[in-house]
Formats: structure tokens, C-alpha cells, sequence
């Protein structure tokens, strides 16, 4: 069982994160407008999954923000912002951010993809919320990358991840 922590207690997380080698699985997810759409739309291209527990959270929001900047300069990249936000903040969040280079995805439609990823937090004040964590899947649909933040609070590391989508 993977385990992440909250302000230094240990959360559970339900099954085991993915890991690096592993073929990512496909998944369907909602955009703000209310279409689905799924990990295998992006193929040939490299994807980051930044994944956290909500926008209403400000090392949450600063992630969107902090990877809306770098991703304008990946090429063949793209960032897919993944919480279980419904689409309609997902949208306002983008629109009052200037959020532009993202996909901003809501897993709150029965999903398996927390199940297929190993991010779904299970005890803890966040209970039902995703960890967060981010995957890099290279162009091949390969898990390249990966990281579960060990502390929800802090903020993931932003240079591994372009390194191993730039294919560093």
C-alpha cells in the first residue's frame, strides 16, 4: 500500500501508485464544457498528469499555474490538471487564472482511473480526494515518470518531470 502524508500524519492510499514502465491506462475524464475526454486522444504526444486533491487549495492552484507556464515551451507535450473539482470550478478557476496551456480534467464521474493509478486517498481529512502526484507518459503510452508528493502540502518537482518529458 502506498502512503503519502497530510501536515505529518500518514494518509493511505488506496492500492499501489504506478509505476515508471508501466503501459499508463487509458482513462475518461471531463472537461470544463462537460465532454469527456481520454489519455489515448493525446497519443504521440508526451503527457504530464498533474494530479492533486483541489484547485481550492493554494499549492493546488499554484501547480496548475506553475505548469500552465512551463508547458507553452514543451514541445509535443501537454499537461492534463486532474482533481476531483467538478468541471464547472475546474472552467472558472482556468478563466479567472488566464489558465491557457493546461487541460484541466474532472475525475468526478465514477471513474477507475484513482483505482488504475493508485492515487485515491482513503483515510485522512482528505478522504476520496486524489494525491498528489504526477505522471509523465512518453509518446509510446509509457509511464516515464513518476512522483507522489511525500508530504500533500508540498508542492511536486517541477524540473524532473519536463526532464523526463523532454526525454532527459
Amino acid at each position: 500500500m502506498t502512503t503519502t502524508n497530510f501536515k505529518g500524519q500518514p494518509v493511505k492510499i488506496k492500492g499501489e501508485f504506478i509505476k515508471v514502465g508501466a503501459t499508463a491506462p487509458d482513462f475518461n475524464l471531463t472537461k470544463s464544457d462537460l465532454s469527456s475526454v481520454s489519455l489515448s486522444e493525446f497519443k504521440g504526444k508526451n503527457v504530464i498528469l498533474n494530479i492533486f486533491p483541489s484547485l481550492d487549495t493554494s499549492v493546488c492552484a499554484t501547480s496548475v499555474r506553475q505548469f500552465n507556464k512551463l508547458a507553452s515551451s514543451l514541445p509535443d507535450t501537454v499537461v492534463l490538471a486532474i482533481s476531483k473539482d467538478l468541471p464547472f470550478a475546474h472552467g472558472r478557476f482556468c478563466s479567472t487564472e488566464g489558465i491557457t496551456n493546461v487541460v484541466a480534467l474532472s475525475d468526478f464521474r465514477p471513474s477507475p482511473f484513482a483505482d488504475n493509478y493508485g492515487l485515491l486517498m482513503e483515510d485522512g481529512p482528505l478522504y476520496g480526494l486524489l494525491a498528489r502526484s504526477v505522471v509523465v507518459v512518453d509518446k509510446d503510452g509509457k509511464v516515464v515518470y513518476t512522483e507522489m508528493v511525500p508530504e500533500i502540502t508540498q508542492e511536486p518537482d517541477y524540473e524532473k518531470a519536463l526532464t523526463a518529458a523532454l526525454g532527459k
